[in-house]
């Protein structure tokens, strides 16, 4: 029997695509229209996990204005920066960090013309709800009760790399090394903070509000120990469906989406604060 070979440039396509798929199946969410599987009636938005919560309730909105369903991929924002790297069909990327959309623009794979700084967030140490060891500052992590620390990968997430910052800046690197455990993303430390599989994590302030009752904010880091935590949003340069994606970026831009966006405790930006 022989095989079909396809062209590298097919071949690469179909590897995005599947990882795109698999990367959704843990974080994916969709805001669905009454005729799903419409090219023309969808748009896909690949946004930084922190924004889960916040983006979900946009898509609501931008089905009933627009008509056209939303599919969500959430994740880490520098595993969605490879995919979409990858040729992963994607029409608005959402970063919670600079550094994966300026990576992205470096390739000219972002539309030009529709990038803007839409939030901001702070960087805060938290503990299990439950949890005696006596954690009230950074500084606090250095003591022998604490054993395990969550952090994001700073490989591929923005909140581990600004932890990682931020370590550096107190002086705490070397003095914790041995106790990091590095997480997927930023929603995957908060977890584990919530099960008490660690003793304490590094998250921002919107997941540790989405912890609820289940986590105690010990501490929140200074602005002048981490680069600023700013998320832009772009539109995708091989997207096909750019007047849609604009359409959602002006959303969340809005009046009305930066006010979501505030209820679930980001800093809000606004339009004025591009970056194009």
């Amino acid at each position: 029997m022989s095989l079909v070979t396809f062209p590298k440039s097919v071949r690469n396509y179909l590897i995005a695509a599947v990882a795109l798929l698999l990367a959704g199946c843990g974080g994916k969410g969709q805001v669905a229209n009454d005729s799903p599987g419409k090219e023309a009636d969808s748009i896909t938005v690949s946004a930084a996990v922190s924004l889960k919560d916040a983006f979900t309730e946009i898509g609501e909105i931008f089905r009933e204005k627009t008509g056209k369903a939303i599919h969500f991929n959430f994740g880490a924002s520098g595993v969605l920066q490879q995919q979409i790297e990858n040729g992963a069909p994607v029409d608005v990327f959402a970063s919670a960090g600079e550094k994966q959309m300026d990576a992205l623009a470096d390739k000219q794979l972002i539309e030009p013309g529709t990038r803007s700084n839409f939030a901001r967030n702070s960087l805060v140490l938290i503990v299990p709800q439950r949890s005696e060891i006596p954690v009230s500052s950074f500084a606090d992590l250095t003591l022998p009760a604490v054993q395990k620390i969550a952090v994001g990968n700073p490989r591929t997430v923005p909140a581990g790399q600004y932890s990682n910052e931020a370590l550096a800046k107190m002086g705490l690197s070397d003095k914790v090394a041995s106790k990091l455990i590095l997480a997927e993303n930023v929603r995957q430390v908060l977890e584990y903070v919530i099960r008490g599989e660690v003793d304490a994590g590094i998250v921002y302030s919107t997941d540790a509000k989405q912890g609820g009752a289940n986590v105690k904010i010990a501490a929140t880091a200074d602005e002048d120990t981490h680069s600023p935590i700013l998320y832009p949003i772009a539109s995708i340069a091989e997207s096909t469906q750019k007047a849609a994606g604009r359409q959602f970026i002006d959303l969340v831009l809005s009046v009305e989406g930066q006010r979501i966006l505030a209820n679930h405790g980001f800093a809000i930006t606004g339009p004025a604060n591009s970056n194009q």
